[in-house]
């Protein structure tokens, strides 16, 4: 997309204020003084992840370490942060930048039905009549799509897997060898993210990432894992995920992981390997899950959580903790009666 198409679309819905540069002579943020005619931006990244052909977006103050060295060519953000960014990147300044990203999410998005090229189906891959298989995809050696399932463009599966009966799998989402995938599952629907304007409309961001779920990973059936804005959501080696599972858009699920009925984790949340969280359990978004944590059943995650603990309740407590808080209530309520 034009960048001078990205200025027009900005301010037709209000929310691109000015556009800084860095002026070498003044040592200062001044406004902009060239015209975009060719300059061509291919996408919205994470600052971490962005090239110099990347916009990006800052939206709050405890991000500022991640946009200090990205490499984005644009950045929108409001006027209080201009002087952290990198020198060598433009500002698109707005008050609420997180809107102005959502607005330019669809413009990125790509058609739901674009690949020519007919899926490639390895040997002995057994396919049910009614299964479909969309254009550009991959199916491993000795795979297995039964009844019902849809696979969407450039798809790729590997060896050895099962996809069992109305599993869905978004365009772009990536499958390793040996993965199960139980019934009714989904795989890379959009996730549950939306700005919000002045007066009360909700825009929705559009997801332009993926899934990607590792080799050796089993879901149960009526699970859904949402891709991710931009880059991806990935499910780490060897990671086993009950039925009724909800993981938001951009997480990350650590190798060996155990993920028990209704958990549901919101987006940008990390863990560390071999975590397990209990049925019913929640965590809020953009946080981190140590490896080898243990969660107990409806705790609520609210925060970042240290590896190697066991935790329950709500609010979250080390185990030990929240028992004997239990044991206190139940004297108390005894006492009472």
């Amino acid at each position: 997309m034009l960048l001078n198409e990205i200025i027009k679309v900005l301010k037709e819905k209000e929310v691109l204020e000015e556009i800084l540069q860095w002026n070498k002579e003044s040592q200062s943020w001044v406004e902009h003084s060239r015209f975009f005619d060719s300059e061509v931006i291919d996408g919205i990244q994470s600052p971490q992840n962005a090239t110099q052909s990347h916009l990006t977006f800052l939206e709050k103050e405890k991000y500022l370490s991640d946009i200090t060295n990205t490499k984005a060519s644009v950045i929108l953000v409001r006027k209080d942060f201009v002087e952290n960014l990198p020198k060598t990147s433009l500002a698109f300044i707005s008050e609420n930048p997180y809107l102005a990203m959502a607005y330019l999410t669809q413009f990125f998005a790509k058609p739901l039905f674009s690949a020519k090229i007919p899926p490639k189906i390895a040997p002995n891959v057994t396919i049910a009549p009614n299964a479909t298989i969309g254009n550009g995809s991959e199916v491993g050696e000795d795979s297995v799509i039964m009844a019902g399932v849809v696979v969407g463009e450039n798809v790729k599966i590997g060896s050895n897997c099962i996809l069992y009966p109305n599993v869905c799998i978004y365009n772009d989402c990536e499958i390793g060898d040996n993965v199960i995938i139980h019934a009714n599952s989904v795989i890379g629907s959009d996730g549950f993210g939306y700005a919000h304007t002045k007066d009360g409309k909700h825009i929705k961001i559009h997801h332009n990432g993926k899934v990607v779920l590792e080799s050796e990973v089993e879901i149960g059936s009526n699970t859904s894992i949402d891709r991710a804005v931009f880059g991806q959501t990935l499910i780490c080696k060897g990671s086993k995920i009950d039925n009724l599972v909800q993981i938001g858009h951009n997480c990350e699920i650590g190798e060996h992981s155990i993920i028990v009925s209704q958990a549901g984790i919101s987006g940008s949340t990390t863990t560390g390997r071999n975590v397990v969280l209990g049925g019913q359990s929640g965590s809020a978004g953009h946080l981190h899950i140590g490896e080898f944590t243990q969660i107990g059943a409806k705790a609520a995650i609210a925060k970042s959580v240290p590896p190697f603990g066991k935790f329950s309740g709500h609010p979250l407590l080390p185990i030990q903790d929240w028992l004997r808080l239990q044991a206190i209530f139940k004297k108390m309520l005894k006492n009472k009666l």
